[in-house]
């Protein structure tokens, strides 16, 4: 009402534009007076305007009925499947090129869905979750928490990575427990491959020597390449020369997993692209 004041100056166009009866707005008029203890208009000529407090709470006014504007804009995009956004939190390894296909794929028929991304270690992602910060998660190994729901999205087997020049590196195979006196190369505790590799060793009746702890997969591979120990990965998509994968025995692989919060309580957009990304896990399985 006031906002209209100020540019009108007229009870009576005010009243009509808000389509209540000239006397009601007077009456508004009259209690917001009595409730701050000083007039908001005064008579000026055959209109009004405002004092300075009508000033400075149509000012108020008009801030709030622009935050509220701009975050009911926003919600109502949120809700919107083809124009929300989603915050997703992957391994450091997806941003090569699955979660770049992935988002590549989606936004072909979603094009206006934005998108935060947000890449650590398997225990922080799940730390960002329990917090709300992420919507969605890319790791591995699968949680076992009831508060977070997953479904399988890729298996991807594991690989013993060596330099080309290592003892080992001509076999077509070689057991874990075979790596007991050499010295390896992995993630910091924390990754998942961190956690499959010491449960790797520790099946095989050994406590791996951790030579280096890194946080990329990247990086671990450049120390292998120079000859600092050995590592076990997810099978490279292109591999360095001057390395070799050779697959264990028995053959291990870890499951890729999209995580959620099990209360499921998503938005359309969230809910959109998870069950997109499922799918097309499904078409590949």
């Amino acid at each position: 009402m006031l906002r209209l004041l100020a540019t009108e100056r007229n009870i009576t166009r005010v009243a009509a534009q808000m389509d209540v009866p000239q006397p009601t707005v007077s009456r508004w008029l009259a209690a917001l007076s009595t409730e701050i203890g000083a007039p908001v208009v005064v008579k000026d000529g055959r209109g009004i305007q405002l004092t300075r407090a009508g000033r400075l709470l149509a000012a108020a006014a008009t801030s709030a009925m622009g935050a509220l504007e701009t975050g009911t804009r926003q919600v109502v995009e949120e809700i919107d499947p083809d124009r929300g956004r989603v915050v997703l939190g992957f391994l450091h390894m997806l941003g090569r090129s699955m979660v770049p296909e992935l988002l590549r794929a989606y936004r072909f028929t979603h094009p206006q869905v934005r998108f935060g991304l947000l890449q650590s270690s398997r225990a922080e992602i799940i730390a960002w979750m329990s917090s709300g910060e992420v919507d969605l998660a890319l790791y591995s190994p699968p949680p076992r928490s009831p508060e977070l729901a997953w479904a399988p999205v890729q298996e991807q087997e594991l690989k013993l990575v060596l330099p080309d020049t290592h003892r080992l590196a001509r076999r077509s195979e070689v057991a874990v427990a075979e790596l007991v006196t050499e010295e390896i190369v992995g993630l910091e505790r924390g990754f998942g491959m961190r956690q499959i590799t010491d449960d790797l060793c520790v099946a095989a009746g050994f406590t791996p020597r951790m030579a280096f702890e890194g946080q990329e997969a990247d990086t671990v591979r450049g120390l292998v390449l120079s000859g600092l120990g050995v590592s076990i990965l997810p099978e490279a998509e292109l591999l360095s020369p001057g390395l070799v994968e050779i697959s264990l025995a028995p053959r291990a692989f870890r499951t890729l997993a999209l995580v959620w919060p099990a209360h499921d309580q998503l938005s359309p957009a969230v809910v959109s692209f998870r069950d997109f990304a499922l799918s097309g896990a499904r078409e590949h399985s």
